[in-house]
């Protein structure tokens, strides 16, 4: 009888649980995403944007307790929840993007649901209020100065360190910018802005120095087409929660989500994203699209 080899046979057995631990991981972890798990319960529903707006308790690992918008995939899983049910889901976390799978119903309220008013969901033809700004000259505007074109709305975070978000933001506007500049009609009928969501740290000079960083030059009559402004700290949850934007403060640090919106010549949301997978040229296609509607 031949003598056991136990070292053999205890790397054998390591290299075995290696490869299964490496293919669970595979299959739990697709594509390199990540996976949190999020319980709270439903405050609204917009099936036609796939979305819901959660009032979530603490994600160990990726957020404080927080009432924000999620997209939910896939999106015919909001047919079966209603306002008010309780939840537990799957937060995915994809590069930049994120949004609910697993979606399951632990509960039903009778109750009136926390109130919606902390994060509104944009939709089409919504008005927008005259929101008041301070911009890069340390001048007061406000959202109404642009009637009668077609603004072009984000947020940004000057400091954010992550080229998915922000940085990637701006390039995708300093695009849309570049191309506008080059049809006069065009540029005439639209209008950028770049809203911060740091009003202790944008000061006019630095929204002016970030607007020529990610302009890649200093221009003249960059700031007469796109503008950066920041609004009185008092003013931005109201803001924030206008276009759907979530925030919080960490030492310094802010997490924050992602909001941008294509607002028409009347002054009425004409289209909002809430994520980045928007690219110029769709933003571009819906300022083509309303400049053929008000004809």
């Amino acid at each position: 009888m031949r003598a056991v080899d136990h070292s053999r046979v205890m790397a054998v057995i390591l290299l075995t649980a290696a490869v299964l631990i490496a293919v669970a991981c595979s299959r739990s972890n697709p594509g390199g995403a990540k996976r949190y798990q999020l319980k709270g319960k439903i405050v609204s529903i917009d099936k036609q944007s796939g979305m819901l707006n959660v009032d979530s308790e603490d994600i160990p690992g990726f957020m404080a307790a927080m009432t924000m918008p999620y997209a939910v995939k896939p999106a015919t899983e909001l047919n079966r929840l209603s306002t008010g049910d309780s939840i537990t889901a799957d937060v995915v976390l994809q590069k930049e993007d994120y949004w609910l799978e697993n979606v399951k119903v632990t509960g039903h309220s009778s109750a009136p649901p926390k109130p919606a008013s902390e994060v509104h969901i944009p939709a089409a033809g919504d008005v927008v209020p005259d929101f008041q700004l301070t911009n890069q000259s340390g001048k007061r505007i406000s959202i109404d100065e642009y009637r009668g074109r077609t603004l072009i709305l984000t947020f940004i975070y000057t400091r954010c360190p992550f080229p998915d978000y922000c940085p990637r933001v701006s390039g995708e506007f300093a695009e849309i910018h570049r191309q506008l500049r080059a049809d006069e009609t065009r540029y005439r009928k639209t209008h950028l802005l770049s809203i911060s969501i740091d009003p202790e740290h944008d000061t006019p000079k630095i929204l002016r120095e970030y607007g020529w960083s990610v302009a890649g030059s200093k221009e003249s009559g960059l700031f007469e087409h796109w503008e950066f402004a920041v609004p009185r700290a008092s003013d931005l949850p109201r803001i924030a929660s206008y276009f759907g934007l979530t925030y919080a403060g960490d030492d310094g640090v802010i997490t924050h989500s992602l909001s941008t919106a294509v607002i028409g010549p009347d002054g009425k949301i004409f289209k909002w994203y809430h994520g980045n997978e928007w690219r110029a040229a769709d933003l571009l296609k819906d300022a083509a699209d309303l400049l053929h509607t008000v004809r």
